[in-house]
């Protein structure tokens, strides 16, 4: 399948160790990008905070490479463009299906499994550009099994086969449209409203395991940074990083599907 990636120029590797790691040496070496690396398979796959991610043939592993698009201080919004851009793509391929959603902070879920994944990083070059990788994980063809949370991909959730290319090449407009949308971070309230219309455990309860603590409550919003805000007994509670467990995943939660990722 020829791939109209429109303004993004695409590398094609039959197998990397990580299309992440690939982007930023070529930043390194003096590449600007927009560049898409895609690798058919990758050997040292990885989500956040270094944990594995499975690569087999059949599904999506691409990195977009990005410099100076915004100042270090937004960089990280980056991640809520490519989430409210990959769902608005997926959502597409899955027919409009609304069980298709974004979980806080890199996940889209389908039906409460994880179908894929987000990993944004970020370096400042010698000559002080700011190089911006953002990872696209999505499970196409083929899903773990085995896991300690459910998992899906795209042929099964749209019941028609689905390959990389086909997400790709819905994929490239979205993003072109986010990236302008949010400019910079100047329209990051837009990004963030069209992020939590489609967010998975809005108003519900959940727990966010952080490094030092576990906070349980409610997921009322996301505030104008991108934290987390969850009210609690004690008040509301805005939360820069952790992993969430959705209602289903709560000891003690009437509710006993395990959604947790």
């Amino acid at each position: 399948m020829l791939v109209d990636a429109g303004p993004y120029r695409i590398e094609r590797f039959e197998t990397l160790g990580s299309t992440n790691d690939e982007a930023m040496v070529r930043a390194r070496a003096g590449e600007r990008g927009p560049l898409f690396i895609v690798a058919t398979r990758q050997t040292g796959g990885r989500g956040r905070q270094g944990r594995v991610w499975a690569s087999p043939p059949g599904n999506l592993y691409a990195s977009l490479l990005l410099t100076d698009a915004s100042d270090l201080k937004v960089a990280p919004q980056l991640g809520f463009v490519a989430g409210v851009a990959l769902a608005e793509s997926l959502r597409v391929l899955v027919h409009g299906d609304e069980r298709l959603r974004l979980k806080w902070p890199n996940d889209i879920l389908f039906d409460g499994a994880k179908l894929a994944g987000l990993l944004l990083e970020s370096a400042t070059m010698p000559d002080g550009r700011l190089a911006c990788v953002i990872g696209f994980g999505v499970n196409c063809r083929s899903h773990p099994e085995g896991l300690a949370y459910p998992a899906t991909d795209l042929s099964a959730a749209s019941g028609t086969p689905i390959g990389p290319d086909d997400v790709l090449q819905a994929l490239a407009p979205s993003l072109q449209k986010h990236l302008a949308d949010w400019d910079g971070g100047a329209g990051f309230l837009g990004i963030r409203s069209a992020w939590l219309a489609k967010a998975a455990g809005l108003g519900d309860m959940i727990e966010v395991r952080c490094s030092s603590r576990t906070v349980t409550g409610t997921f009322s919003s996301l505030d104008s940074t991108g934290r987390l805000l969850v009210e609690t007994a004690e008040g509301c509670v805005a939360i820069d990083a952790g992993d969430v467990f959705l209602h289903g995943a709560i000891p003690g939660s009437n509710v006993t599907t395990n959604r947790g990722f």
